[in-house]
């Protein structure tokens, strides 16, 4: 097991489907990630990239796992603060799972390594991104504050 890890479950008023889409697609993703897009071809093997629209890259990696709409496995390096760059590699895995009329989103974000400052900072990231999902695919709104790139990066 990984030495530091996050765990995050939410439930959304949506489909697999379109909950995928919207993990995955730039239209999607600039509006609950940070004014950021996503950027891969989404087969295994692939490269993965974040951007800000500044055109800055935020995190790297690489697709290890892709099982549309279900599964999305990605190895995951944070590019823009170098304290986080130097601890290497983590793994972060979304799972989709239909329950009624919503869906079950588990995001697991993992670094081998105790006391990670990268899953300690992803620690405070992902709940308000997950949050901005949600109210986006439920209300067509997501929250103001993940609209645009957070002062500081």
């Amino acid at each position: 097991m990984a030495d530091s890890q996050f765990v995050y479950v939410t439930f959304i008023r949506t489909t697999p489907e379109k909950l995928w889409r919207a993990l995955i697609e730039p239209e999607f993703t600039r509006q609950f990630w940070f004014d950021t897009i996503q950027t891969s071809d989404w087969k295994p093997g692939v490269s993965w990239q974040i951007a800000f629209s500044d055109g800055r890259v935020g995190d790297t990696g690489e697709v290890v796992e892709i099982d549309p709409p279900k599964r999305l496995v990605l190895k995951w390096r944070n590019e823009i603060f170098p304290e986080m760059a130097a601890e290497g590699y983590s793994r972060m895995t979304y799972e989709l799972e239909p329950a009624g009329e919503t869906v079950k989103l588990t995001l697991t974000h993992v670094m081998d390594k105790p006391d990670s400052k990268f899953i300690k900072g992803v620690s405070n990231g992902w709940p308000i991104i997950l949050a901005s999902l949600k109210s986006l695919l439920e209300t067509g709104k997501s929250l103001e504050a993940t609209r645009s790139i957070p002062k500081g990066i």
